[in-house]
């Protein structure tokens, strides 16, 4: 079978700022503008986060009523995943895998341009929610029947409406990324002379493949039952919630790892680099992301283990989930075996690099805890699992996505990032991150639930720990805006090289020019050859003499 790949060509000319607001097919434009989004979105989830927390420092309903508590804590857990991490992790992936390859673009424009344009109405559509009858939705971002049949109606069809963007954006985009990888690589590029981001993407578009169609279809039985009458999960008409929260969870443990594995690709490029090591362990690495995609479609019922799931399928899925910390850990293993003993450059992107490993080791290893049956029984539905989700995806997310944009920012903006800023914004951030969501692992095991505003006064003390904690966070946001508008304004001018990286994207021009190169790039190494033979030297001076020395050739 053949693949017709669109191909567009442009001439050499710079963009304008009017480029970023409009439907453009440049697939750079098309990562900033999911890049700007997805922190547009950020910032607005996260001051979600502060109102719950907020209402939470206290054990009465003093700050916002326990109605609108719900509100705020569905509409916020869904824009930090369907609208801040995946929108992100497609950024990164739209702006980087064509230069990764030595592509002009993706493969797909067109499509590519349509999937971003789908993100901004679904994520309007949320927030207008608050202002239909009855409000916003207000059955928590797993939106479970029969709670989510029962509260809300208008506001729950409208959140309906904008996963299903969403989601249908990601499915697009994974088309795409497919795609792109296996047909515009360079001709001396094999799979195995890819940086190890295209790996994790690959791993990431087989899952948005695989499970998001199955999320579709619950949301869109779900919505019969909203407003048709059907009984499809409506247990008064004969329905099936159960049935629900299999094809939920079919869909939304896999999302994990859809949130998480373009962020391990990222750590994956960034730490070589900043340590002037090869990867430790490639092809473990990269088999590594493949096997996750695989065993995260199979575990997905350990978020069921109270919901009357027969014994011997609950050892399956503890099983299973156990497992799936094998090829985890392997990565962990060889990001630390990678920085060992390197010549480690801490700026900015290796502090957030190295505090990813700290904050998802945490995450990991209570996410072990709870693939345990008697364990997650005893602490299901309270705030241990409300700690590790967000050790997982706001501390694993948050900073491997810090890690890549500090790492790339000089690519795509063609200025030096202001360093004092940035560890700054890594220091606020990552203390900020353990004083709130640390304590919540402590709650559980007491016994406080979560998803509820009113809880009993001997959990007070920890709450306000916590949003002490979450008020630090917020804080942190504000070295970082300032560094962005610092640096666009009057920062230093960026080199094409100014990490002296191996992989394609450095050997253009900073920001890259619309066709991407002037001529297709040579692979004259390997992605994470630092120190090795085919590197030969190590200084940027000769590097960069080597560059030119390619580029004359190829012509």
């Amino acid at each position: 079978m053949t693949i017709t790949v669109e191909s567009t060509h442009m001439e050499h000319q710079e963009r304008k700022w009017t480029d970023y607001f409009t439907f453009c097919t440049d697939h750079k434009v098309i990562g900033i503008q999911y890049l700007v989004t997805s922190f547009a979105f950020y910032f607005i989830g996260g001051a979600f986060a502060e109102v719950i927390r907020t209402e939470l420092a206290t054990a009465d309903p003093d700050f916002v009523t326990p109605a609108m508590y719900n509100q705020f804590m569905t509409i916020h857990g869904t824009i930090m995943i369907f609208l801040w991490i995946v929108p992100a992790g497609a950024a990164f992936a739209n702006y980087l895998i064509p230069l990764m390859i030595g592509a002009d673009d993706m493969a797909f424009p067109n499509l590519n341009a349509v999937a971003f344009w789908l993100t901004p109405p679904g994520g309007i559509l949320l927030l207008l929610s608050f202002f239909v009858d009855g409000g916003a939705a207000q059955a928590g971002w797993t939106s479970y029947p029969p709670l989510s049949l029962i509260s809300g109606v208008w506001g729950q069809e409208i959140w309906i409406l904008s996963v299903l963007l969403v989601g249908t954006s990601s499915i697009l985009g994974a088309i795409n990324f497919v795609t792109t990888i296996f047909k515009m690589r360079i001709k001396d590029m094999d799979l195995h002379s890819m940086p190890l981001f295209c790996w994790s993407m690959l791993a990431t578009s087989a899952l948005i493949l695989l499970s998001t169609p199955v999320l579709a279809a619950a949301l869109v039985l779900l919505s019969f039952d909203l407003i048709a009458g059907t009984s499809f999960f409506n247990p008064t008409g004969g329905g099936d919630p159960i049935v629900y929260q299999h094809m939920f969870w079919f869909y939304s443990h896999p999302a994990v790892y859809i949130m998480i594995l373009p962020f391990f690709g990222v750590i994956s490029d960034v730490l070589p680099v900043h340590a002037r090591k090869p990867i430790f362990g490639y092809r473990a690495i990269a088999y590594s992301s493949l096997a996750i995609s695989f065993l995260g479609l199979i575990v997905w019922a350990h978020h069921m283990f109270t919901s009357g799931t027969p014994g011997w399928l609950r050892i399956f899925f503890m099983a299973a989930t156990m497992l799936i910390a094998v090829p985890t850990g392997i990565k962990i293993f060889s990001w630390c075996a990678t920085i060992w003993g390197g010549k480690l450059n801490l700026n900015t992107a290796m502090c957030f690099g190295i505090g990813f490993i700290a904050t998802f080791l945490v995450g990991g290893l209570t996410g072990v805890m709870l693939s345990s049956v008697t364990f997650d029984i005893h602490v299901h539905d309270t705030y241990f699992v409300v700690g590790h989700f967000h050790y997982v995806l706001f501390g694993g997310a948050a900073m491997g996505l810090f890690a890549g944009f500090y790492h790339w920012f000089p690519k795509m903006t063609g200025k030096m990032i202001n360093e004092p800023l940035g560890r700054a914004h890594f220091i606020l951030l990552f203390i900020g991150l353990n004083i709130t969501f640390l304590p919540m692992h402590e709650l559980g095991l007491l016994g406080m639930n979560r998803r509820i505003a009113l809880y009993d006064i001997q959990f007070e003390p920890l709450n306000q720990i916590c949003t002490l904690g979450a008020y630090i966070l917020a804080l942190s946001s504000l070295p970082f805006v300032i560094n962005i508008f610092l640096t666009l304004i009057k920062g230093e001018k960026a080199s094409r090289n100014p990490w002296r990286a191996f992989t394609l994207e450095w050997q253009t021009s900073s920001p890259p020019a619309i066709e991407n190169f002037d001529e297709e790039p040579i692979l004259w190494a390997g992605p994470y050859d630092y120190g090795t033979d085919s590197e030969g030297v190590d200084d940027e001076e000769t590097i960069e003499d080597m560059l030119a020395e390619v580029g004359s050739n190829s012509k």
